[in-house]
């Protein structure tokens, strides 16, 4: 019933949904010129061959299918890469870093007819979706073309699991599509077989295949000369309502450490001037990456607000706040970036999109939960005092992400039937 429900309202919905495009467009939200992508009229051909469609909503999704797609195009090359994303950040992002022969294209908004105009034109041979990111209308339509469909890192929050419970019959309408579903750790496998997913595997997290590339060695080492051997700690990817608690544990700090820096990097950069304005408000002096003025003695707060320069970032400092973490309906970011870069972790108390892995890092050693300024303060200024606690806990948090880099030698074997479906001769160096 709901889904029926669903589909009608995309169906009589089309003139608010062309409304709301339109007011995205206009906001630049929208590429311009490749917007009928997102109404399902392609702008590229189909090449011949096996097609696999992989989907990834936006840049979080698609960075984690990188290490995927560059593996499938190295190791199966008879097979035709097509990847789609929602959000232009992702578009530019694969622009860059998409395998050769891939293609990109825009997902075309859930409406059944734009859904059909865009599996008429692809025709894919299988799906790989990352994540969480199930639009009903195009899983449908998929599926009713008889395309294998896997759902790649796996993930459910403890509130989306909780809310798909209670329709169950929708539920196992949406999960119960794929024919293979891959987790990153026990807990998720055990929120996706509840829904009713068929065919669940623990493989680990993709993402920790997408080893952070390392930042350019002469920015890096300008950016530390300008500290002057000052302490910083970062906290990464916040969200409003967290910058708040940041600075606010940052002042506390500064009490004792009157020269320590925070370099406070926002989830989305456009958020550079109101983060900006929150540490004016708090009396701590800041600078705008994005204005490109230098680190000097006065600077207390370093607003990273760029894209693409996390990695830069973490190269500062060996102290990083995971953020999303702190009651903001995130449930939390990736703390396996921090782990690669050897940085001791914090994160706020809701991991519940890495529950698993921050169950296995909190046993370990290596990431400490906290909750609220002073909590926050108190466990920055004992790493601060403690560089013999920060290097253990660095470590254990290397060990850790080096283990989960595996996960993508264990999502390929659990592909490799599907795989070989699409491409009955193999990898180029099986064949004999």
């Amino acid at each position: 019933m709901i889904a029926r429900l669903y589909r009608a309202a995309t169906i009589l919905g089309g003139p608010a949904i062309r409304f709301y495009l339109q007011r995205r467009l206009a906001r630049g939200k929208e590429d311009p010129a490749r917007f009928a992508e997102r109404l399902g009229r392609s702008t590229h051909p189909r090449p011949p061959g096996p097609l696999l469609w992989c989907h990834g909503a936006s840049v979080g999704e698609t960075l984690g299918a990188l290490p995927l797609l560059e593996r499938l195009a190295r190791e199966r090359p008879r097979i035709r890469l097509l990847v789609t994303s929602g959000t232009r950040t992702a578009a530019t992002m694969l622009a860059e870093r998409l395998p050769a022969g891939a293609i990109h294209a825009f997902v075309p908004v859930d409406r059944p007819a734009w859904v059909r105009r865009f599996l008429d034109h692809w025709r894919p041979d299988a799906a790989i979706w990352m994540e969480s990111e199930l639009w009903p209308n195009l899983l449908a339509e998929t599926a009713d073309r008889r395309v294998p469909m896997v759902l790649a890192n796996g993930r459910l929050s403890a509130r989306s699991h909780r809310n798909w419970r209670l329709l169950p019959g929708f539920a196992r309408s949406v999960v119960g599509r794929f024919s293979l579903v891959l987790v990153p750790d026990a807990v998720q496998a055990d929120r996706f077989r509840s829904l009713g997913a068929p065919d669940v595997r623990v493989v680990g997290n993709l993402k920790a295949a997408a080893v952070p590339s390392a930042p350019a060695a002469a920015e890096l080492a300008a950016l530390r000369a300008t500290l002057s051997g000052r302490s910083c700690w970062i906290a990464a990817s916040t969200h409003p309502g967290e910058d708040e608690i940041v600075l606010a544990a940052h002042a506390s700090l500064r009490q004792l450490w009157p020269e320590l820096l925070l370099v406070l990097v926002p989830r989305h950069a456009e958020r550079g001037p109101a983060v900006a304005d929150l540490a004016a408000t708090a009396g701590l002096p800041f600078v705008r990456r994005s204005e490109h003025r230098p680190i000097d003695a006065a600077t207390a707060v370093y607003v990273g607000d760029t894209m693409g320069e996390m990695a830069l970032y973490l190269g500062l400092a060996d102290i990083v706040l995971v953020a999303g973490s702190f009651d903001v309906g995130r449930g939390g970011h990736n703390p396996l970036e921090p782990a690669w870069s050897g940085a001791a972790i914090l994160h706020g108390p809701d991991m519940a999109n890495f529950a698993g892995l921050a169950q296995r890092m909190a046993e370990a050693g290596a990431a400490e939960r906290v909750a609220g300024v002073e909590e926050l303060a108190v466990a920055v200024g004992r790493l601060l005092a403690d560089p013999a606690e920060r290097a253990r806990r660095a470590a254990a948090a290397a060990v850790i992400a080096a283990e989960e880099a595996g996960a993508l030698d264990r999502a390929l074997a659990a592909l490799a039937p599907l795989l070989d479906r699409l491409d009955p001769e193999g990898p180029p160096d099986a064949r004999t």
